[in-house]
């Protein structure tokens, strides 16, 4: 026979300590969903510098961070970050129209793709005939 609580059991004391519990509980709760986040979120690619559309030089500099990845390709060539996150690659551009396409996996197998295009348009500034 499991044991009835009644009212003259129920001490200050006792109250205390079943509200502090719960609170306990809850504080827990709260700071592993906070701290799950990371993982929920999955890979995230940003670039420290934009870079414009139009180019007059033949090459562009990718810079940037990533977080939450295990695998990163820049157009399907593997690409790596420094223990920071920190990434900084080179694009060479083909006459006219480029497509540089960052791909993030995490080890969960979700991915990120960023996509930034480019016009490479040769300057005029040769030599004079």
């Amino acid at each position: 026979m499991l044991p009835s609580i009644t009212t003259s059991s129920l001490t200050l004391r006792t109250i205390l300590f079943y509200l502090a519990s719960f609170i306990g509980v809850l504080l827990f709760i709260a700071y592993v969903a906070f701290q799950a986040r990371f993982i929920l979120e999955g890979p995230r690619i940003t670039l420290v510098h934009e870079v414009g559309s139009l180019q007059t030089e033949r090459f562009v500099i990718l810079e940037g961070d990533a977080s939450n990845i295990v695998h990163m390709t820049l157009n399907g060539r593997q690409i790596y970050t420094d223990t920071l996150g920190h990434f900084k690659e080179a694009l060479v551009l083909e006459n006219g129209y480029t497509i540089a396409t960052l791909h993030a996996e995490d080890r969960y197998g979700r991915s990120k793709n960023l996509t930034r295009s480019f016009v490479y348009a040769q300057s005029d500034t040769g030599p004079a005939e």
